[in-house]
């Protein structure tokens, strides 16, 4: 048996009754979010954060792809969760890009906001910008494919946890007419983010762009700003 069997064994004698249709109804109500053949099993995202802890350090990259291609979801992100603490804890270089690659080798199977958000900022945007090099950041964000866009965007996440707007800033005016709300949300959140760090920065941005940002884009945005200021956007006053 394979170490991905085994890990998948594990998922399922963790599985709690009747979670599967509870997820199953959360997220199928959420239209585009989920894949329309994703399956549940029902298993809690602390009990798979444990199952990647225990078996990361053994596990090949060609098992992880195994649990990557199934179409249960506790399957990839579990999978995605063990990724992430390989990249953590993998120091020389030549390991890091060897999981840069296999991480892009299967964005077709990382088709969610859930192993999205999950994964990309702390595998991608790492990489980025410790490297300092956007290209793998741009080249997704240039993607037709919505969830190669979100990795763009949200990949600029460790940028701004580190004082870099610019990728960010850029990405989400590169996106501000994209048809998916959930575009809108991720842009919205990470400049949100953006400006729990540096305020003048998203006011500076707001300023400039927030009567041609859609309403969920600019709600999400303005979220942690004083209720007043808010209320001016919103009502375009600015």
């Amino acid at each position: 048996m394979t170490l991905a069997k085994v890990v998948a064994k594990v998922l399922a004698d963790l599985v709690i009754p009747g979670k599967a249709e509870i997820m199953q109804t959360f997220f199928k109500t959420r239209k585009g979010e989920y894949g329309e053949n994703d399956l549940f099993i029902g298993v809690t995202v602390p009990d798979q954060r444990s199952v990647a802890k225990e078996f990361y350090k053994t596990i090949t990259l060609d098992e992880l792809s195994e649990l990557l291609s199934s179409k249960i979801h506790e399957h990839r992100l579990t999978a995605l969760l063990m990724l992430v603490y390989k990249f953590e804890k993998t120091k020389d270089k030549i390991g890091q890009k060897e999981i840069i690659d296999f991480y892009l080798k299967h964005t077709k199977h990382i088709n969610n906001w859930d192993l999205v958000d999950t994964s990309c900022y702390k595998i991608l945007g790492r990489y980025c910008f410790e490297n300092q090099d956007s290209k793998i950041l741009e080249k997704l964000s240039d993607s037709k494919n919505m969830w190669e866009m979100r990795m763009a965007i949200v990949g600029t996440m460790h940028h701004i946890k580190k004082g870099q707007f610019e990728l960010t800033k850029n990405f989400a005016l590169k996106n501000l007419k994209h048809p998916h709300d959930l575009m809108h949300k991720a842009n919205g959140w990470l400049l949100r983010e953006m400006g729990k760090m540096n305020e003048k920065e998203l006011l500076n941005f707001l300023n400039l762009h927030y009567k041609e940002m859609p309403r969920t884009c600019l709600r999400y945005a303005i979220e942690k700003l004083d209720e007043e200021l808010r209320q001016d956007y919103l009502k375009g006053r600015i």
